[in-house]
């Protein structure tokens, strides 16, 4: 008798540990691509006001502002990697969090704590969901952004005159639409992000 309720109570301290170190790695995952993608959104703005103080300026030399906008670049196009990085990230860990979560969960005997249980791993869920919808949105945006981020830098990398300027006008607008996809697509992933954080934080408010 005296062995069993041991082994009761053996299982019953790993399902308290399973659950809190299943939550804890998705917490760190989530904090992880919060501070990347919040990275990502200073870098954007970084980049478009780079862009933008190029096509304003109406006097002086252009060219300070050009290479100014050019180093912007691959810290953008790195910016864009990191996202899709995190993308793949995401996916390939989803299956791993979850799975092991349940398993826990199933494992509660009390049909009650069950339920709320599995409540709660129901939401995460869908914010997890909700969160890795926004960055695949984000990182496909990233491309069109890029692109036009690109061609500004090839036509004006012989052109730096108040005319090669002007004549950028169409692409400019082209890539100030793109960067609005792109920013509120990691926007609201950070919104989620951070709904997910308070969730699974083990600090009481």
């Amino acid at each position: 008798m005296k062995k069993k309720i041991l082994i009761t109570l053996g299982c019953a301290t790993l399902l308290a540990y399973a659950a809190p170190a299943g939550q804890e790695q998705l917490a760190a995952r989530i904090n992880q691509a919060h501070r990347e993608a919040e990275n990502t959104v200073a870098q954007l703005e970084s980049t478009l006001a780079a862009l933008n103080a190029l096509t304003s300026q109406k006097k002086g030399d252009l060219a300070p502002a050009y290479q100014a906008f050019r180093q912007e670049i691959p810290k953008t196009q790195n910016a864009a990697k990191v996202t899709s990085e995190q993308v793949e990230r995401m996916t390939k860990d989803k299956e791993t969090y979850f799975a092991d979560w349940q398993n826990t969960v199933k494992g509660i005997n009390n049909p009650s704590l069950q339920k709320k249980a599995q409540k709660r791993l129901d939401s995460a869920s869908r914010s997890y969901d909700k969160v890795e919808a926004a960055m695949v949105t984000a990182r496909d945006k990233f491309r069109p952004f890029l692109s036009d981020l690109a061609d500004i830098e090839k036509a004006l990398s012989q052109d730096v005159t108040p005319g090669g300027v002007k004549g950028m006008k169409s692409v400019v607008r082209s890539a100030n639409w793109n960067y609005q996809f792109v920013s509120n697509a990691i926007k609201s992933a950070l919104k989620e992000m951070k709904k997910m954080e308070t969730a699974l934080s083990s600090e009481a408010t």
